[in-house]
């Protein structure tokens, strides 16, 4: 087989995973507290056919050497933590971290998780959950009888109750952070789970020691960028394009060579 065609062959799988991350960030950008994805191109292996510095037949040093690549791959894909767009909704139980931070979510199995999705609910035993019905943590239960609901920037919730002036403190929201938010793992679900490579959680206080504000009556929105999206879009098509045209040349080079020589 033509070296040529093997190496088109990586760029067109990996145009067509790039092409995958792009659609997924797209297909995401009316979701709550969702982060795109970037692709990471890696070159592979070369052959050495010289070796840089080496010496030629006349006994002289080669400046560069003769290296031929074998192609191109996916290397991961990263996710872009920076900060979405906030939305006023004006509900009571609707949460935006406003900055570096995610809120923690306990799972039917004990596991927790964590995610920037701040739509939260309540469910029929006064607790605020999330749209899928995983408790916040730490839980925070609303009375029965409160008639409104405030949360601090600082995380501190609290309720106004019936027949009663006053205003009492039912909890408080902490948010977790970690030293490399790009290696939590995806679940789906808006959820992430912690890694190795994400390194453990961190608790914090939302507004100090560099934890974001909690802004109630917010959502964040997703950080997808439509326009740098389809610009993307378009460089993969052409990309892809061309990787298609050296299969097509390396192809009519072999019919060439098998029909002349």
């Amino acid at each position: 087989m033509h070296p040529a065609l093997y190496v088109s062959k990586t760029g067109l799988s990996a145009q067509d995973m790039a092409l995958t991350t792009i659609s997924n960030n797209l297909a995401n950008v009316s979701t709550v507290g969702f982060k795109r994805d970037e692709a990471v191109f890696q070159d592979l292996l070369y052959q050495v056919k010289r070796e840089p510095g080496g010496l030629n037949s006349q006994n002289s040093q080669l400046p560069s050497g003769l290296q031929l690549g074998t192609g191109v791959r996916i290397e991961g894909t990263t996710k872009q933590f920076t900060q979405g767009s906030l939305e006023v909704t004006d509900q009571a139980l609707d949460m935006a971290v406003n900055g570096r931070g995610f809120f923690q979510v306990l799972l039917p199995d004990g596991s927790t998780t964590y995610t920037r999705d701040g739509q939260f609910q309540i469910n029929s035993d006064g607790q605020m959950v999330t749209a899928g019905g995983n408790l916040l943590e730490p839980a925070i239960t609303i009375p029965d009888n409160a008639s409104s609901i405030t949360i601090g920037e600082d995380g501190i919730v609290s309720a106004s109750l019936r027949d009663d002036t006053g205003v009492t403190q039912i909890g408080q929201i902490t948010t977790v952070d970690f030293i490399n938010p790009q290696g939590l793992k995806a679940i789906g679900n808006n959820l992430f789970r912690e890694s190795e490579a994400s390194g453990n959680p961190l608790i914090g206080t939302p507004g100090i020691g560099g934890y974001g504000e909690i802004n109630q009556g917010m959502l964040e929105q997703s950080n997808v960028d439509t326009v740098k999206e389809l610009v993307d879009m378009i460089t993969v098509q052409r990309a892809y394009e061309m990787n298609s045209k050296v299969v097509s040349t390396a192809d009519q080079m072999l019919q060439y060579i098998g029909q002349n020589l």
